[in-house]
């Protein structure tokens, strides 16, 4: 068990929806909640740091990139039960659009594995339902300031 594990407040945890061109990053996540699935690079909010540097640093630490945050897109949250019906996890997850600035894609920090991915064909990745509509919110984004 890890200190996120059944706490007794909610957690403030930051998730990154990267663009590089016509493509979206993605990490297979390497601990738990949700360990071995594909996820937004994102991660815990560390005391003294803002939401958008804490969403640089996760991006820089799972991925190798530095990007350039544009726009909040939604705050979710996270809950996980255990089979008892207790909370096991709950995050208060702040999302960000952001784009690619420099930098070689590489798994680190938590992330098993990275991929770029089309935004428009990502069920191979098998997503959580809340990354999925963040994505497409972010496609949506992209699209309206393009315009």
């Amino acid at each position: 068990m890890n200190a996120s594990d059944y706490p007794n407040r909610p957690l403030i945890g930051v998730g990154v929806v990267v663009f590089k061109q016509d493509r979206v990053i993605l990490i297979r996540r390497g601990k738990p909640p949700r360990a071995g699935g594909w996820a937004l690079p994102g991660g815990r909010q560390r005391l003294g740091e803002t939401v958008r540097e804490a969403a640089c640093r996760e991006v820089e630490e799972e991925c190798g990139l530095w990007v350039d945050i544009v726009a909040l897109l939604d705050v979710v949250d996270s809950l996980t039960h255990d089979d008892d019906g207790a909370v096991q996890y709950h995050y208060t997850l702040i999302d960000f659009l952001a784009e690619w600035r420099d930098g070689e894609a590489r798994a680190g920090g938590d992330a098993l594995e990275i991929a770029w991915a089309d935004p428009t064909a990502l069920g191979p990745f098998r997503l959580w339902s809340e990354t999925e509509r963040l994505v497409a919110m972010a496609v949506a984004r992209r699209s309206e300031t393009a315009q």
